[in-house]
């Protein structure tokens, strides 16, 4: 299969499989990074969900009477499982990562028709199913490790998941009180309720949860995330129109209401660089089957997502919104794309006469 842009059509020449490894190695910045702040769990998390998504696909491709071992050369179920898994709290029950990744395979990509033909990023549809359902279980983010009291290793990171307590005895719950009580999941459910509770965004940057210019960890993920999506532009596997977009629409949005009143609204590089801003611009966003197509319809598919993702942040229910955001704006893509077709070479524009 090759990959093709909206017409005229031009083969790139890459398939499907070789481009899927190339993404897949463009994460690992970020994942290594979120190892790094936030324990094993991150790993135990994504593995299971690419296993979860592997065995989803094969099954469902078997029942459809189509050859696993052909079908999945473009690695497309795994990318899905790991983009998934790396949403995931570290701590999750090890059924988490199992629904979730069962419901983006077997429901929104295989039911729809398999690759090419979902009309939702598999990923974020399960994630937000996940989200939506069991909500208490997916918003248990720890602090960094940093914060911890008692930071976990890889075999209190493997019975926390699967048992629910560490070696010792230790729930989650008591996992997640920080050296200085800070329970809170992250940065933006710490902005998220605070604000609301009449504190400043002056006095939030003080507590140690903050670094230099977003959470502690977080900037640190999205840059590596950054770097990633870097390495993908270069290569040209991606296109500028997307991320970009993205983070000009959060940007521009972020800047407007802290100019506004920065006492209540976070700056615009808070914004850019807590929770998946890079990794949803980068590498969910810039999905070619669920993303708009034309030049035009990706510029404003990617604004749509970045002024969704402000907006849900700011005055909505769930502190990252990157995952609502890319889902409604996959609704709008077709419209996009049947809006904004670029003009048939040697054409005139659409109303004009010829000479």
């Amino acid at each position: 299969m090759n990959v093709a842009i909206s017409s005229p059509h031009r083969t790139l020449g890459d398939r499907v499989g070789p481009v899927m490894r190339m993404v897949v190695y463009c994460t690992a910045p970020g994942m290594t990074a979120l190892m790094a702040f936030f324990g094993w769990g991150v790993m135990i998390q994504v593995w299971l969900a690419i296993g979860t998504c592997v065995i989803g696909e094969a099954l469902c491709l078997s029942l459809r009477g189509r050859d696993p071992r052909h079908e999945m050369k473009d690695f497309s179920a795994f990318v899905t499982g790991l983009l998934l898994g790396l949403c995931l709290p570290p701590y999750a029950p090890w059924w988490i990562p199992l629904i979730g990744g069962l419901f983006a395979i077997v429901v929104a990509k295989q039911l729809y028709g398999g690759l090419g033909m979902n009309l939702f990023n598999p990923a974020m549809a399960g994630f937000i199913f996940l989200i939506v359902s069991f909500p208490v279980a997916m918003t248990a983010w720890t602090l960094p490790l940093g914060l911890l009291s008692d930071p976990p290793g890889l075999l209190d990171s493997i019975t926390l998941i699967f048992a629910g307590e560490t070696l010792s005895g230790q729930s989650l719950a008591a996992l997640r009180i920080g050296i200085d009580g800070f329970t809170m999941a992250t940065p933006l459910d710490h902005v998220r309720i605070d604000v609301a509770q009449g504190l400043m965004i002056s006095e939030l940057l003080d507590q140690p949860t903050f670094g230099a210019f977003a959470g502690v960890g977080w900037e640190w993920v999205n840059l590596a995330f950054l770097l990633g999506g870097g390495v993908l532009l270069q290569q040209k596997i991606i296109g500028w129109h997307i991320p970009i977009s993205v983070t000009g629409g959060l940007l521009g949005m972020a800047t407007i209401f802290y100019i506004w009143n920065p006492d209540h609204y976070s700056s615009p590089i808070f914004h850019l660089f807590s929770g998946g801003t890079m990794l949803g611009a980068f590498f969910v966003a810039t999905d070619p089957v669920s993303a708009s197509t034309t030049p035009r319809g990706r510029i404003y598919y990617g604004l749509g997502i970045g002024v969704l993702v402000y907006l849900i942040r700011t005055f909505g229910a769930y502190p990252d919104a990157m995952a609502f955001s890319i889902l409604l704006m996959n609704l709008v893509a077709p419209t996009l794309d049947q809006y904004t077709v670029p003009r048939v070479y040697g054409h005139l524009p659409t109303g004009k006469k010829p000479p």
